[in-house]
């Protein structure tokens, strides 16, 4: 530890003791690698700090921009424990606020936890002491509604507005606790203005960027930057080093006093992402207004603002430029109660930032581009096993590998054999044999539902490859939860979402397996499945997983079962005969 963090950390022992903690045990990201800050990309360069640029940055983006950068809007830590009680304390270089967003917004943290089905919880607290420089939240009372001992995934949002140089989290002692590292997954990336950067916002949570990556869960670099965000060429370089799924440029608020610039500034920024990012969406969005427009003519120059984007927007667009999409004022839909002094909005008009920004990303990333279904894409943590651990082991393997099959399950396809390894192996023997000579991705995971796969498909588990054929075999664990009706329409929801990402594969639907429980709702799924396939999706083959396993009322041989559910080594080895045709076709 250097001199800098020794002394804050004495800092924080010294508040600490001052305000009665004891038998706490701290943990600090930094002390962990480089992979443990979120919301930022040049991780390796970035290791000892909380800023959002690598410290070459300051070479050659303009000052305001790099001072701005030093401050951690957007950055967030994820960790999970089971303790009844959470303490953050840490130390901060700036004011603790500003005469228009008060220090719970500018200098503050905000605590998030995800239950083991995928709920996100805000814990609120009244116990925050803002020293001089050292500040300290402290969460007591917590309670976990799943009583397993594995407590929840929490999400702790870093102040958007000051240097954090200092930062521990504390837990009672003998408590579970593991950060969990930044994720594989390409990030969705922001560049913008103070708006972006979160003023003015009552909590960091609130910021709209932080409601979208709660929200929708995709990573989020936030690159706005107060009095700045100018289309700098400087920062657009260092954009262009990220490899995102998505880049929104935001800029427009700070671009009213030099219309002139946005041609020439949005034109090579466009072209230069596109030269590098051929086939990544690109969002141009609006400026937002001025609530004071009706009492003031010179409010009124955010439209010129936006028609001259509008018309590049179109000239690119007449250029050949592919997957540009645009987010307009109307569609950002802010009023007269969503802004706190008329430049900046409170948190009713984050909200409906959020709100416009989710279902234009959805449209973009073909999210929401069929019929809802009653699933909301979730992840879970319902067992044992790193549920998100092993999400990144797929996306690394995946990408790594280049499979051309992929078996996409819950449990029952997790522990039959392949890889990516499971913590339990049942069918090695059969696995190996179905598909010898072949590169085959076990994308089972256990206790998943249909909502659980789509979270899956729309995180980049289906990015970077081309499979030839797809086995599809979610909807058990839905069982008893939802109708018959509803499963097969998730499980074809599930369909689509795989078709849109892989148009190439053929794709397999695998009935639902006989069970020991449940066999009336498992018997009209597999039923009413091949019967939607056949109308809506002819191209998609129905298997069964019936015959060989269970009677005509999927009732399961017990033989072939370890608990009625999940098959033993002979049970997959039925599993692999009835598969076997389709694999080898």
């Amino acid at each position: 530890m250097n001199v800098k963090l020794r002394m804050c950390s004495l800092l924080g022992l010294l508040l600490c003791s001052v305000m009665g903690f004891a038998q706490i045990e701290w943990h600090n990201p930094l002390a962990m690698g480089t992979e443990m800050i979120r919301g930022r990309w040049w991780q390796t360069e970035l290791s000892d700090s909380y800023r959002r640029f690598p410290p070459r940055a300051q070479e050659t983006i303009p000052a305001s921009v790099y001072t701005q950068s030093t401050q951690a809007a957007g950055l967030n830590i994820v960790f999970r424990t089971n303790s009844p009680e959470i303490s953050v304390r840490y130390t901060v270089t700036g004011s603790h606020s500003f005469n228009h967003m008060q220090a719970t917004g500018k200098s503050g943290v905000d605590l998030y936890g995800v239950d083991a089905h995928g709920t996100w919880r805000w814990c609120c607290t009244g116990n925050r002491h803002f020293g001089q420089d050292s500040i300290v939240y402290r969460y007591d009372g917590l309670t976990y509604e799943q009583d397993n001992g594995y407590g929840y995934e929490f999400h702790l949002y870093l102040p958007t507005y000051v240097e954090v140089n200092f930062l521990e989290i504390g837990v009672k002692e003998g408590s579970r606790f593991e950060f969990h590292p930044t994720s594989k997954e390409r990030p969705i990336v922001v560049y913008g203005t103070s708006i972006a950067h979160g003023a003015c916002s009552s909590r960091p949570g609130m910021a709209w960027s932080n409601i979208i990556d709660r929200e929708m869960e995709h990573p989020i670099v936030n690159l706005g930057f107060s009095g700045n965000g100018r289309m700098e060429p400087e920062v657009y370089d260092l954009i262009n080093e990220i490899d995102a799924k998505l880049y929104i440029l935001d800029c427009l608020p700070n671009m009213c006093g030099i219309i002139d610039q946005i041609e020439p500034r949005l034109t090579a920024g466009v072209r230069k992402l596109r030269a590098s990012h051929p086939d990544v969406p690109i969002l141009l969005v609006d400026h937002s207004g001025y609530p004071q427009e009706v009492t003031r003519k010179a409010s009124t120059i955010f439209r010129k603002a936006n028609a001259e984007q509008q018309r590049v927007y179109k000239q690119l667009q007449a250029a050949g430029i592919e997957h540009l999409y645009y987010l307009s004022y109307q569609e950002l839909g802010l009023t007269a109660d969503s802004w706190v002094e008329g430049s900046h909005p409170n948190d009713l008009g984050m909200r409906q930032y959020a709100d416009a920004y989710i279902k234009k990303i959805r449209e973009i990333l073909h999210e929401d581009c069929m019929e809802r279904t009653v699933f909301t894409p979730c992840h879970h943590h319902r067992d044992p096993y790193d549920w998100l651990d092993r999400h990144e082991k797929v996306l690394a393997y995946n990408q790594t590998e280049q499979p051309e099959i992929l078996l996409i399950g819950n449990s029952i396809t997790h522990y039959w054999g392949g890889n990516p390894k499971a913590h339990i192996i049942r069918g090695e023997k059969s696995w190996n044999k179905l598909f010898k000579g072949k590169k085959v991705s076990n994308m089972g995971f256990g206790w998943d539902r249909v909502e659980n796969g789509l979270w899956r498909i729309y995180h980049d588990e289906l990015y970077g490859f081309k499979a030839r054929k797809i086995f599809l075999f979610l909807g058990t664990n839905n069982i008893g939860r939802n109708t018959p009706e509803e499963i097969v329409s998730g499980q074809l929801e599930l369909l689509r979402a795989i078709h849109l990402r892989q148009p190439q594969a053929k794709l397999y639907m695998c009935g639902i397996m006989p069970r020991s429980t449940g066999q009336e709702h498992i018997k009209a799924v597999n039923e009413l499945l091949p019967k939607r396939l056949a109308a809506e999706m002819p191209e998609v083959t129905f298997v069964t997983l019936s015959p060989l396993l269970g009677d005509e009322n999927q009732s399961a041989y017990e033989q072939y079962f370890i608990d009625g559910t999940h098959p033993s080594g002979e049970g997959y080895e039925r599993e692999a005969k009835m598969l076997k045709k389709y694999v080898n076709e």
